[in-house]
């Protein structure tokens, strides 16, 4: 599938993102020239698309290769989307080659490299802002569990509940196993709630398979999504808690499977160094037939 040259302001083009083909992965709206779009037309482009976010270009210098981002909800905008930046930079480096790119998004600059494989297919490696991680209160993590309907008893102590940070705050819950991970059946409105009163973005549900290989889900009500099936966001902000706790690997990096329980498979691999406060993810995005 040869992409276009060319979009208007009222193109959408839809990608998945975090798989190698289009019925896995996160799908993503991407509007590569948004620069006459309102923000009211944002939302509501991104609502029409349904998905859980859609990326707008509102800004471009292709001469430097750099880039303003904004993304959106169906129902709110967000400072930063990890598989919408995948599409986005993937859809642009089918269009003006693989190379370096930078996004000024609100979270900060996000540097992102792209190449081909040797199979043709583009791969994107994003540079996180610096990420944080803090232990989460007692009531956050009370509040969660409750409209989880989970129980303390479910959650690894191993890898205690934190709040983490790679541009939006996601809060960190690990539980002891994957049949806790794939029952997953929680209260809409209660969850909301929870996030919006703490300013989270999703809530990053992980199980540890070994120390270098983790499946996760991520709840995203706020968004007025049930669950998405690949977090870029998320993951960077999970290597940045890893890197907190001690608890990376040797080689630093960790591979994360999502949406497996929602029949969309997704890949995600996370580099993370003990010294850097920044996080890259890696993965691939592919074109949704319109």
């Amino acid at each position: 599938m040869t992409p276009p040259t060319h979009t208007t302001a009222t193109d959408v083009l839809r990608y998945t993102a975090f798989a190698s083909s289009p019925d896995g992965g996160n799908p993503a709206g991407v509007v590569l020239d948004a620069t006459r779009l309102g923000q009211e037309r944002m939302l509501a482009t991104a609502a029409e698309v349904g998905y859980s976010e859609t990326a707008f270009v509102t800004a471009r210098d292709e001469d430097k290769r750099v880039f303003t981002l904004r993304y959106f909800s169906p129902l709110t905008e967000v400072a930063f989307c990890g598989h919408a930046t995948v599409a986005t930079a993937v859809a642009l480096a089918e269009r003006i080659g693989p190379g370096d790119l930078v996004f000024d998004t609100q979270a900060g600059e996000i540097r992102v490299e792209t190449a081909v494989d040797s199979g043709g297919a583009v791969r994107a490696t994003i540079t996180s802002v610096p990420t944080r991680s803090r232990p989460a209160q007692a009531a956050e993590v009370d509040a969660t569990l409750s409209a989880l309907g989970w129980e303390h008893a479910d959650l690894d102590p191993a890898l205690p509940p934190h709040v983490a940070f790679a541009g939006n705050d996601h809060l960190m819950l690990a539980t002891v196993s994957r049949a806790r991970l794939a029952d997953l059946d929680y209260d809409f409105e209660a969850l909301a709630e929870v996030m919006q009163q703490h300013g989270w973005t999703t809530v990053h549900l992980v199980w540890r398979e070994s120390d270098d290989h983790y499946h996760a889900r991520d709840p995203f009500p706020i968004g007025g999504v049930v669950e998405d099936p690949a977090t870029g966001a998320a993951a960077a902000a999970f290597g940045g808690y890893l890197r907190t706790l001690g608890m990376l690997p040797t080689a630093g990096v960790i591979s994360i499977r999502q949406g497996e329980d929602m029949g969309r498979p997704s890949d995600l691999t996370v580099k993370a160094d003990p010294h850097d406060a920044r996080v890259r993810v890696i993965g691939h995005a592919v074109p949704i037939d319109q």
